[in-house]
């Protein structure tokens, strides 16, 4: 395995980790701030607020300062500002810090994904790119547990110094092994955008947003909906959240075969009409601690098992600019996110934290209805003129 490439995962292993590990150490945290867990989770909005609009922005505005140098930037901004987190006194000063990870997270990302695949000759950018992602992906399965238990066996500041320590490892990594590498085609921000005014595609970057932001309203706030069931014991949020980004990462690595063998509408309708059965029978499934795994573990696999066929869609759809695509479907996942905290943190007082679950299941079907909308849009569109879209509306 190529050191460079693992140095690189790395890098997105600890984004990915920080995205997602809030959530196992919200009620320290509100309690650490004194404010409400609705007010806490904000901590993970404004991380992922600022990495969805900047990332795409950044990749534009900084296409002239060299590779490396743009990572080191991105790693050393990412681990200061998680540190800075943990010697804070308020919550103001604490998102402030949040959304410097954030700029930090949206510098490196982009930039390490083009680096991997300049990397490797180009018969081995798939194989170099799968690699990186995976890093992103991996940080729910392991480093969000990983940090949710240390925080709960500790203190909640020693979840970011971990956060931070990987950041650290990975910023050494980039400047003892990354070569100078030249510079890509600059692409300007606005053809980076300019794909949304298609509505195949506009409506197809809708459905991750709204799946999202159904999937991460019940994350977000992981810990109180199942509070049940985790009973207080640290190591039992662990396992479950190791549970669902085990699931998760499972069903990425099946989820390419089904497309193969059903193709991509059809997996979008099995993994959200699952995803809203599943996640409507939180408030009584998240009682008990057996079927709250059970139903963690579908929740896990159907919601990022959507990832890839919504992928495949924007891909197939238009080949030439398949970068822009993923980059702009990754920018949907990112403010789906945003809007999960947002609609948590306003709808707890309401509704409860058990019964999160029905305004995330309601997200969800939206997000269905509207994947059907993109698909008879796609197929409208292939009756009219022959491109290669057929396949993903089989």
């Amino acid at each position: 395995m190529d050191r460079r490439l693992l140095v690189l995962a790395l890098g997105m292993f600890a984004l990915g980790t920080d995205s997602f590990v809030v959530a196992g150490i919200l009620p320290q945290i509100s309690r650490a701030f004194h404010a409400s867990i609705g007010a806490a989770g904000q901590m993970t909005t404004a991380y992922a607020l600022t990495y969805a609009l900047l990332a795409p922005t950044i990749a534009a505005l900084a296409a002239g300062v060299p590779r490396k140098k743009l990572m080191l930037v991105g790693l050393g901004l990412f681990v200061v500002s998680n540190l800075a987190t943990t010697i804070v006194h308020g919550l103001g000063a604490a998102l402030l810090s949040r959304v410097l990870a954030g700029v930090g997270a949206a510098t490196f990302s982009p930039t390490a994904t083009g680096a991997g695949a300049m990397l490797v000759p180009p018969e081995r950018r798939g194989f170099a790119l799968s690699i990186i992602v995976a890093g992103l992906t991996t940080a729910t399965a392991l480093g969000s547990p990983i940090g949710a238990v240390i925080g709960g066996l500790s203190d909640w500041r020693w979840t970011l110094v971990f956060v931070a320590a990987l950041g650290a490892v990975a910023f050494i990594g980039v400047w003892a092994l990354l070569p100078e590498m030249p510079l890509a085609p600059a692409i300007t921000l606005g053809k980076r955008v300019a794909p949304i005014a298609d509505s195949r595609v506009a409506l197809t970057l809708a459905t991750t947003l709204l799946a999202m932001s159904g999937i991460f309203t019940v994350y977000t706030y992981f810990s109180v909906v199942f509070d049940r069931a985790v009973g207080g014991q640290a190591i039992v949020l662990g396992v479950l959240l190791v549970m669902w980004g085990a699931a998760g990462t499972a069903s990425n690595l099946l989820a390419g075969r089904l497309i193969d063998s059903i193709g991509s509408h059809k997996v979008i309708v099995l993994m959200l009409g699952l995803l809203v059965a599943d996640i409507a029978a939180f408030p009584w499934t998240g009682a008990h601690v057996w079927s709250a795994a059970l139903a963690i573990a579908v929740w896990g696999a159907c919601g990022w098992g959507i990832l890839v066929p919504q992928q495949h869609r924007l891909v197939t759809l238009a080949p030439a600019i398949a970068p822009v695509l993923i980059g702009l479907n990754t920018a949907g996942t990112y403010f789906g996110v945003t809007l999960a905290g947002i609609i948590g943190a306003a709808v707890i007082p309401v509704v409860g934290g058990h019964r999160l679950g029905f305004v995330a299941a309601a997200l969800v079907a939206i997000a269905l209805l509207v994947s059907e909308l993109a698909t008879r849009r796609i197929m409208t569109a292939s009756r009219r003129q022959p491109v290669e879209i057929v396949s993903s509306v089989r």
